[in-house]
């Protein structure tokens, strides 16, 4: 399985969901975008160690790396795994000389722990074109049309997609993710994926 290499491009705070942020990665070589909607205490361990902030006292993933290094594991790579049913897998692919051992993680403790060992984060194909969003040159069109706020709103705006040609999904794509909005590109690539 070819591995395909990202890199950070970004982290913001989520519009739909309330305490949580959008992780923008995208391929080192090529236009796809993977957007990951992570937690609160994920996104500030993140860019905490983006902005090199040195905090009082480690945080958890700060004391996975001094745990590792005591007992002189490296971390090699990051591997957002797999994609099941909207939800992210990843691996740490550690080392420690001897063998390789690859343990179970959430992608967003992967990556925090990956910054602090300055490893490179991976993917494959299969994630990439399930969950990306290619980024092109053309001019975009309107934006998701937005629903009346409520306990209805979400189910509101995925009607409204799901009502809308696919001409005019791919256009508001490319609108969603010229303004950076990468959680509406998500919603309109899953109303696409859902129509192949």
């Amino acid at each position: 399985m070819d591995k395909i290499e990202l890199e950070i491009l970004g982290l913001s705070s989520s519009q739909s969901q309330q305490g949580s942020f959008a992780l923008v990665l995208g391929e080192t070589v090529g236009n796809r975008r993977l957007p990951i909607i992570i937690g609160m205490f994920e996104a500030q361990a993140i860019a905490i160690e983006i902005e090199k902030i040195v905090p009082n006292r480690p945080m958890t993933h700060d004391l996975f790396k001094s745990f590792a290094r005591n007992f002189h594991y490296t971390v090699e790579e990051i591997m957002i795994s797999d994609l099941k049913e909207g939800v992210f897998f990843a691996k740490i692919v550690c080392s420690d000389g001897a063998g390789t051992t690859e343990i179970d993680a959430r992608p967003s403790d992967a990556i925090a722990i990956g910054l602090r060992f300055n490893v490179p984060i991976f993917t494959n194909e299969s994630v990439l074109s399930e969950a990306g969003i290619v980024l092109t040159d053309e001019e975009g069109e309107p934006e998701i049309p937005s629903a009346p706020s409520g306990s209805d709103s979400k189910k509101g705006a995925t009607e409204k997609l799901k009502d809308l040609s696919f001409d005019r999904l791919t256009s508001m794509l490319d609108e969603a993710l010229k303004g950076e909005d990468y959680e509406k590109a998500a919603k309109i690539r899953d109303e696409m994926n859902r129509r192949n």
